[in-house]
């Protein structure tokens, strides 16, 4: 139900993407709080998506993928503060912000298009 969904597919693979950059912060770069902050706001994303294709009703879909959205916006807000407090590279800051910002993109669409 899954593999040829886009948003699920994508929304997923940047979930696996956060959990890495965890983990780098946390090891790499001794940071701890801002870690934690993009993991949650970061694999929610990919949460909310999931509860979204298993909604009931049109309006529990909405909900749902307007979390997304919102956790997606988060997510690009702590990459900006981690790549402004010098905790990414310029190269590591562009690859995720350009993931987050794709995946912020095709949740405005959807989120539009499912307006009740």
């Amino acid at each position: 139900m899954y593999d040829n969904n886009i948003i699920a597919n994508k929304s997923k693979k940047f979930a696996v993407r956060v959990v890495k950059l965890g983990k780098y912060l946390r090891e790499e770069q001794k940071e701890y709080v801002l870690s934690k902050q993009i993991v949650r706001s970061g694999t929610s994303i990919g949460a909310n998506v999931r509860e979204a294709l298993q909604a009931q009703t049109r309006k529990e879909f909405a909900s749902k993928m307007n979390i997304a959205l919102k956790e997606a916006s988060e997510t690009e807000y702590w990459l900006e503060i981690l790549f402004e407090s010098e905790m990414l590279t310029n190269e590591q800051f562009q690859s995720m912000k350009t993931d987050c910002s794709e995946l912020n993109k095709i949740l405005i669409s959807i989120v539009k298009n499912t307006k009740l």
